[in-house]
């Protein structure tokens, strides 16, 4: 049997990371003699679509469970097409997390417990970026739409910091669709940015944690 965790560092004593899709590593383990082979997440650094491309990784390597912290719809649905058993809510380090799992004190969901693009942005505890669906009732990061605001109409006025540049950014009720249209690209293209800006921090973090 193979067991896959999100995690933070490359080894058994390393924390459960909370993110699925954008977890720094994956750690496979046999739980039967905790032999286990460590992964880079290579989907945390995708601007979209991290947990889908995580869990089709994960398939590839014909992981009969999957454990972690938080997982969104998409990666849900992507495990259990595969057969993937899944185990959200844990925390701790690797291996007492496995010891609980061979105890048959977890239990298997097939519900997700954030929502997508959760852990996008930098910053704000456990899982920044998106919004925490089970349990906490909170809100994290920037407001779980990547940065694009409240939708295309303009329907409402927002004012919010810029989470990577500082800059403020005011959305203003439309007046028309051209002006609508020309907020949307405005907004497109800052949320391009940020994603860039993003992906080349989380690039240098996993760098880094790596000696590099």
């Amino acid at each position: 049997m193979k067991v896959a965790l999100s995690s933070s560092g490359r080894d058994l004593n390393s924390q459960i990371d909370p993110r699925f899709g954008r977890c720094a590593y994956f750690l496979v383990i046999n739980p039967d003699d905790m032999r286990f082979d460590v992964f880079d997440n290579k989907s945390s650094v995708l601007g979209g679509g991290a947990g889908i491309q995580a869990a089709q990784f994960l398939a590839s390597k014909s992981v009969d469970a999957v454990i972690t912290g938080n997982c969104g719809p998409n990666a849900v649905q992507t495990l259990s097409a595969a057969g993937i058993e899944l185990f959200t809510g844990q925390s701790g380090i690797v291996k007492e997390v496995v010891e609980r799992f061979k105890k048959g004190l977890l239990r298997p969901t097939n519900e997700a417990t954030v929502d997508s693009h959760f852990g996008m942005a930098p910053g704000g505890g456990s899982g920044p970026g998106g919004s925490m669906r089970s349990g906490g009732g909170m809100r994290q990061g920037m407001g779980g739409g990547r940065g694009r605001g409240p939708g295309t109409g303009g329907i409402r006025s927002t004012d919010k910091d810029d989470a990577l540049s500082g800059q403020r950014t005011t959305i203003k009720k439309g007046s028309g669709s051209a002006s609508n249209d020309s907020e949307l690209e405005t907004l497109k293209k800052k949320a391009d940015d940020i994603n860039k800006q993003l992906e080349g921090i989380i690039t240098r973090i996993h760098k880094l944690e790596l000696g590099d």
